[in-house]
């Protein structure tokens, strides 16, 4: 099954990337992150409103970040006000948690992480 579909964008501008110490070298030139690169460790996205933009932040940037290894995704979801947290297994990514505004965020990649979801979307404001 193809990654990119018709009408999908080439190039991802994500809300929020974890870099691997390494990217600090390989981006001197141009803060790009390229398919020939090790991926991210972390990427976040804010699901925007609306079926077009949640299809493509659950269903076709989900797929095109595990293609590259990116190792974990987040889903804020600011109108239910819950970040979603999934890790790739394989070729996939499985939920490992919906963590609600109260919660401390559980994060595989950044394990001294102490955030709750709540920090995040009061800081929005």
């Amino acid at each position: 099954m193809p990654v990119l579909h018709p009408k999908d964008a080439a190039n991802r501008y994500p809300d929020l990337v974890v870099l691997r110490p390494e990217h600090l070298e390989l981006t001197q030139r141009r803060l790009t992150i390229t398919l020939d690169m090790p991926p991210p460790r972390l990427i976040a996205e804010v699901v925007s409103p609306g079926k077009t933009n949640r299809d493509r932040d659950y269903i076709h940037k989900r797929a095109q970040y595990a293609a590259i290894g990116v190792p974990e995704y987040w889903l804020l979801d600011p109108g239910a006000q819950t970040l979603m947290v999934l890790t790739l297994e394989g070729e996939a990514y499985r939920e490992v948690d919906v963590f609600g505004k109260q919660e401390a965020i559980a994060s595989i990649e950044v394990p001294e992480l102490e955030l709750t979801v709540e920090q995040i979307f009061e800081a929005d404001r």
